[in-house]
């Protein structure tokens, strides 16, 4: 069996008295398409900057394609990242400073033309990069962590300032490389995207995994919530209080009433709001989502 394309064991980086990540453990599948989720400042950056050799661990071991990250040198030609924004010289072309980063990796020339096609730059890529938008410069970001053709590919928050258009054309891309065999590790706030594209899911919080597996697995083993919305503010702190009195978890936000309950229970709240004089402009049950499930997980964070 092959080994994981990442794995981890009790992988600790301490600052000072404040631990960044403390004893994680999770392994990434090769071929796959993994999403890395949790709220700021829960270790992430940190996480990626010790699997690229950046930083070392304070304890724990690590591998990265088969080697320690303690010998960064052995895998890093194999694999591609864009951690923390790309940047490029303002003055070239998005081509020109493909060619430069081709050159100085000792890749193809002719990769430079099939990658700026790839990540939809072919017509852009004799302007300036400073006349790129934010999006055209993830993309470019991107098309550069590619140049090495690499069997891991590390990107932080791929999707940053792309339009609905382009972020559908970048969940396409990571696919169809994971298809090939490459495999993707992918940190991104866009849950939704993360839940479409991702077979597997590591979440931190505070500095520690509380989830290491398939997302499917994750999903499935969370209770059914009811969604309940009114378009009065003391409407929806009523509708809390029925259902907290009833013994449901609930909470507020997104200017709707979230209840952990049985999607029966729907009829039960509609009824009690009707009695109490509550005009309900949305009841519905509903399928957790990543999001809602990520909220319900790090809402200690809060």
């Amino acid at each position: 069996m092959s080994a994981p394309a990442i794995s981890v064991t009790d992988l600790t980086k301490k600052y000072s008295e404040r631990n960044a990540l403390s004893h994680a453990n999770f392994e990434v599948p090769l071929g796959t398409v993994c999403g890395f989720v949790g709220p700021n400042g829960s270790g992430k950056t940190t996480t990626i900057r010790m699997l690229l050799g950046l930083i070392s661990p304070t304890g724990g071991t690590g591998t990265v394609l088969g080697e320690p990250i303690q010998h960064p040198e052995r895998y890093l030609d194999r694999v591609g990242a864009m951690i923390e924004g790309p940047a490029f010289y303002p003055a070239l072309s998005g081509s020109e400073n493909l060619r430069v980063l081709a050159t100085l990796g000792g890749f193809p020339q002719e990769r430079v033309g099939q990658l700026l096609e790839r990540v939809g730059l072919a017509d852009r890529g004799k302007s300036k990069y400073k006349t790129y938008s934010l999006g055209m410069k993830q993309r470019l970001g991107i098309a550069a962590a590619l140049l090495p053709n690499p069997q891991l590919l590390i990107l932080d928050e791929p999707t940053n300032g792309l339009d609905p258009s382009g972020i559908q054309e970048i969940r396409d891309l990571l696919r169809s490389l994971a298809q090939e065999g490459t495999t993707v590790f992918v940190s991104s706030h866009l849950l939704s995207e993360i839940e479409a594209i991702s077979d597997s899911l590591v979440m931190l919080r505070e500095g520690e995994v509380i989830f290491a597996g398939k997302t499917k697995d994750l999903l499935i083993k969370q209770l059914p919530v009811i969604i309940a919305k009114s378009g009065n503010v003391a409407d929806l702190q009523a509708l809390l209080k029925i259902a907290v009195d009833s013994g449901h978890e609930a909470t507020i936000r997104d200017e709707a009433v979230h209840i952990i309950a049985p999607s029966e229970w729907a009829q039960v709240l509609n009824k009690a709001a009707f009695d109490a004089g509550i005009t309900l402009s949305q009841l519905a049950p509903i399928r957790p989502s990543l999001e809602e499930t990520f909220f319900e997980m790090t809402e200690g964070d809060k």
